[in-house]
């Protein structure tokens, strides 16, 4: 390690500071720069288009202050090391600080861990290195590209759409994602289809099973589309003789999931903890910079949480097996380690999984430290890494067809799956987007030739589904199969979608609002390269060649520019104004008796008079929901604060103040007849202590 007196270290994040303090020591004082110290100006272009699209760094306002900190601090110390993130904006973020504060003329380093514990910090310091110009050229583009798309569309939005909108390069993307899907959804046409099923029985007629007509034994397909159709199937079944026509059953062998990807990792909490993907990271930040765990201080719980590699480090690899061996046995360890690769063209294979810092540090050891998400977070991660390494879950898959013999002979099929080691599933098993059926029926032995007696048959009508919309987990795996953004875009590209009001979210579903369809519909129809999923694909591959060396970042952005400002130019001279229609509400304007629409302006919805200019009648918008105030009878409605976060309260506010957080429930409190407020999947009253779930709730109101 280089000794020298004075040693300063600047990280991004504050809370980094107490975890590196820990393990660095009294002779290191640890500044941090609080995410950029500089960035393109607020309210113009900053970029010098005509001179190989410099751009213009200014340091915000808000900074200034600690900046002039960050100066002195650099001016006062012998040697510097520049300790931010280890990904491109993190590089970036260096280099601006060795720019604005005098790092440059002092004897400095770039210092780069993945996961902040005493091996890795100890082992970067003894190994610094300087600023990576390539990686910081990738992000500079990146940002150059964004502020180009951003401040040259937006006016065109302004004038052609509506006021104070705005266009994002990664962010439209996903909102024509999210549209297409909507016009599957609008375009789809149900089919009705009728399945058939029937209960039978060996002769003794114990452990009854069912099967599925799925066509004829000549292997001809049997569509049933019609309640006739089905009805005289069901006939003939009925008169039907059944017997074993094949009994097939083989092994198969489970294999347990990576570690977590950035991707995978807010795909898993969406789906087992219903976390945004930005809540995830938000979370994920906190146990990789370090929280409080006892004697042991400030600790870095898991490694960098930006990341498209799964590969994990050997010693993470030995660590989780000695694990394994000593709490579940020698059969639950694979004769080998399982080492995984990227599926994503450019993932950087230097950086590592998500994983624990240390295999033998238990959820259930630390919980008591943990708040509650950060708890369920750690835990899905520590159990997905664990369980990489574990043995496969072994299962007995037997598929059984039977004939219905009659004047056509019918084919029925059913099948049974038994886990006849659970390996890795012992600990944890991968969530899954849509219910999948698996053959979890328990089926009596079964011999070919042997007759069976038929006890029943149940025809059920269904319909043909349309394609699902877009969850938060759905939505980051389509992003990242098509290659559209990078690890640390997934979060914010969703949060800001939303922001603009392009997309709502109800019950974890994404769908377009109008807005939203009408501003894609205009940047598909005049900048189609733009709003391609294949383009901003191929940019994103464009910035990986930027990080390798293999192309030069103003020569990227000049390819990207020249169509670009061709499409801007005939944009501004061709489109016609878009026509949104406003939202009605529908009740009338109190004051003119026009109907009053929902409306957008500076700061969010508001309901306002059809008939204005010639009547002015405005009010807050707000959300009814049925309820009534426990205070005074009124009507509670959900507002919005400044701050865009939901709360309830009553709508005769000045005169009463009632306010909860919680959504207040339909149903009044079983006990006491109050008002429930809903807290996750439980009921809880305002009034008396009663707490129980939803639908228990409402059961016990039923009756």
């Amino acid at each position: 390690m280089i000794n020298m007196s004075k040693k300063l270290v600047i990280v991004e994040s504050p809370a980094k500071t107490k975890t590196l303090g820990k393990i660095l020591g009294k002779g290191y004082t640890i500044k941090a720069s609080v995410g950029h110290i500089r960035d393109l100006p607020r309210g113009q272009m900053g970029v010098d288009i005509e001179h190989g699209f410099t751009p213009k760094y200014v340091v915000p306002r808000d900074k200034t202050k600690l900046v002039n900190e960050l100066k002195q601090a650099v001016k006062d110390a012998s040697v510097v090391f520049l300790a931010t993130d280890p990904d491109r904006e993190g590089e970036a973020i260096a280099w601006h600080l060795a720019e604005v504060t005098g790092t440059d003329k002092k004897p400095f380093h770039r210092v780069v861990f993945r996961e902040i514990t005493d091996d890795a910090v100890k082992s970067a310091f003894e190994s610094p290195r300087q600023i990576d110009m390539e990686l910081v050229d990738a992000q500079q583009a990146r940002r150059v590209m964004d502020r180009l798309v951003g401040y040259k569309i937006s006016p065109l939005l302004w004038k052609k759409v509506r006021k104070r909108l705005s266009a994002g390069r990664v962010q439209s993307v996903a909102v024509k994602i999210i549209v297409d899907r909507e016009r599957e959804i609008e375009k789809f046409v149900a089919e009705e289809y009728w399945v058939i099923e029937a209960e039978l029985a060996k002769i003794d007629k114990k452990k009854p099973f069912r099967a599925t007509l799925v066509g004829l034994i000549d292997g001809k397909k049997l569509d049933v589309h019609t309640q006739q159709e089905a009805a005289k199937i069901k006939s003939a079944l009925e008169k039907a003789a059944y017997g074993v026509l094949k009994v097939a059953t083989k092994k198969a062998a489970r294999q347990p999931a990576p570690p977590f990807t950035t991707s995978t990792m807010q795909q898993e909490a969406w789906r087992k903890l219903r976390f945004s993907a930005k809540q995830t990271m938000a979370v994920a930040q906190q146990l990789y910079e370090g929280v409080p765990v006892g004697d042991e201080g400030n600790v870095g719980l898991i490694t960098y949480m930006r990341t498209d590699s799964p590969r994990v480090a050997d010693s993470a690899i030995a660590e989780a097996r000695q694990y394994i061996q000593q709490k579940y046995g020698q059969e639950y360890l694979p004769p080998r380690a399982r080492v995984f690769a990227a599926r994503t063209r450019g993932a950087q294979e230097a950086h590592e999984a998500i994983r624990p810092t240390r295999i033998h540090r238990e959820p259930a050891a630390i919980k008591k430290y943990l708040n509650a998400s950060q708890l369920r977070l750690y835990d899905l991660i520590w159990k997905r890494m664990v369980a990489s390494q574990m043995a496969a879950a072994l299962f007995e898959n037997t598929t059984v067809d039977i004939e219905a013999k009659d004047h056509q002979d019918y084919l029925l099929r059913t099948a049974a799956s038994v886990n006849t080691f659970p390996g890795f599933i012992a600990l944890y098993s991968e969530g899954r987007d849509e219910v999948e059926e698996e053959g979890k029926a328990i089926l009596p032995h079964l011999e070919k030739g042997e007759i069976l007696k038929l006890l029943g048959l149940f025809p059920e009508q269904r319909f043909t589904q349309p394609p699902p919309r877009y969850t938060e987990a759905t939505l980051v795996k389509i992003l990242e199969q098509y290659g559209i953004g990078r690890p640390s875009t997934y979060a914010p590209t969703i949060s800001t979608i939303q922001e603009r009001d392009y997309v709502t979210k109800a019950k974890g579903i994404f769908q377009p609002t109008e807005l939203g369809v009408a501003v894609n519909d205009f940047l598909v129809q005049y900048f189609p390269d733009i709003i391609s999923i294949k383009f901003t694909a191929d940019m994103e591959n464009e910035l990986d060649d930027i990080a390798s060396k293999e192309r030069r970042w103003p020569s990227v952005i000049q390819d990207f520019y020249t169509p670009f400002d061709k499409d801007l130019k005939k944009a501004l001279e061709t489109a016609e104004k878009v026509k949104i229609e406003d939202e009605k509400t529908g009740e009338a304007c109190p004051r003119c008796g026009k109907p009053l629409v929902v409306k957008t302006g500076r700061f969010g919805k508001f309901v306002a008079c059809s008939g204005f200019p010639g009547c002015k009648y405005t009010q807050s918008f707000q959300v009814k929901l049925g309820v009534k105030c426990p205070d005074c009878g009124g009507e509670i409605i959900q507002r919005v604060s400044k701050k865009k976060r939901t709360f309830y309260g009553c709508g005769n506010y000045p005169k009463c103040k009632f306010i909860t957080s919680f959504k207040p429930l339909p149903q009044p409190c079983p006990r006491c007849n109050g008002l429930l407020t809903q807290h996750g999947k439980q009921a809880w009253c305002t009034k008396c202590e009663y707490k129980g779930k939803v639908e228990e709730a409402k059961a016990e109101e039923k009756s």
